[in-house]
């Protein structure tokens, strides 16, 4: 497609595998989609997820970052209330310095965990969400040439590493509105408020020295194989993780169950057909045209592309079937 695409790795720990072999898919599908001309790829911070072993998103994005040669590398993103703005920037502006004009810096103010965990993570119980844009700009002045803070962040001190703004709700648009920063919304699992939250977003962005006008990229769940029938069978692996993680037990990422949808009840089906809600399944020209119907529905000016498949042959496969330039 002749479109911006760009890739979102959970680092999916699949049934029967570790997080030792997440690392080696992840590589390996960094340097595929890098030769299929993928503009990003993003690493998401995530804790105490049995199928998701990207929790220290800097370093893994440092593996990732040193095993190709091009492509965009970012947190996609970091939950900034888990961290200090100083400690932030110190790791961005090191990954910056290793690898120059490469690293992105998306911040979201979910905690990325269940409540024990945040309160693990955070040690401090009086953590305040509210206080997210105040951070947000607390460490983009650390980033920035000249801070107004007499403690300086070494490295990240000068770092050109752009910023965006995470969310599923209507409150990062605003902020990233009034920021000026680009937008990501995580319509791969929170459709709810998208265009809402774009909407509002366009309608109040307010230049910056970073970004001159709106920019938004949607999240984009994408299962595609050689058949419509062959991608309904593997779109039961990310069916059935959603589904365990909303019931509570959250797993690995269980391998495809042909059959699974038919086994669910109303409820379990009307879960996954709203959260799943922007999604394409199926053979490359199915795909291709449930994308293009997405990006004219919303305007998006890049989608990022979220594949959530067991096997990795089939996962680099279906990148491959969505980038390639068939009809």
């Amino acid at each position: 497609m002749q479109f911006p695409l760009s890739v979102l790795d959970l680092a999916p720990i699949v049934e029967g595998g570790d997080a030792a072999q997440s690392f080696r898919h992840s590589l390996s599908l960094a340097q595929h989609v890098e030769r299929l001309g993928y503009r990003r790829f993003w690493l998401a911070e995530h804790h105490g997820m049995p199928g998701i072993a990207s929790a220290a998103t800097s370093v893994l994005m440092a593996h990732v970052a040193g095993g190709t040669e091009r492509i965009r590398v970012g947190a996609g993103g970091i939950m900034l209330p888990n961290h200090s703005p100083l400690v932030i920037a110190e790791q961005f502006g090191t990954l910056e310095a290793l690898f120059p004009g490469r690293i992105d810096l998306g911040l979201g103010r979910a905690p990325g965990s269940d409540p024990a965990t945040a309160r693990a993570l955070r040690r401090n119980l009086d953590t305040d969400p509210d206080q997210f844009p105040q951070d947000v700009v607390e460490l983009m002045d650390f980033l920035s040439d000249a801070p107004r803070q007499r403690v300086r962040a070494v490295p990240g001190q000068g770092a050109k590493v752009p910023v965006w703004i995470l969310g599923s709700s209507l409150f990062g648009a605003q902020l990233a509105a009034m920021l000026g920063l680009p937008y990501a919304f995580a319509s791969h699992f929170a459709p709810q408020q998208m265009m809402q939250a774009v909407e509002l977003y366009r309608a109040t962005f307010r230049p910056s020295a970073q970004l001159d006008r709106p920019y938004v990229m949607l999240g984009f769940n994408v299962i595609a194989a050689d058949s419509d029938e062959q991608a309904q069978v593997l779109a039961t692996s990310q069916q059935q993780a959603f589904v365990n993680l909303r019931s509570g037990r959250p797993t690995r990422l269980p391998p495809p169950r042909p059959g699974y949808l038919d086994s669910l009840g109303p409820a379990e089906r009307g879960l996954l057909e709203n959260i799943l809600s922007c999604s394409a399944i199926g053979s490359p020209h199915t795909v291709r045209r449930q994308v293009r119907e997405f990006i004219e529905r919303t305007g998006a000016d890049e989608l990022m592309v979220a594949s959530q498949i067991h096997d990795h042959a089939a996962r680099l496969r279906s990148y491959e079937l969505l980038a390639g330039d068939e009809p």
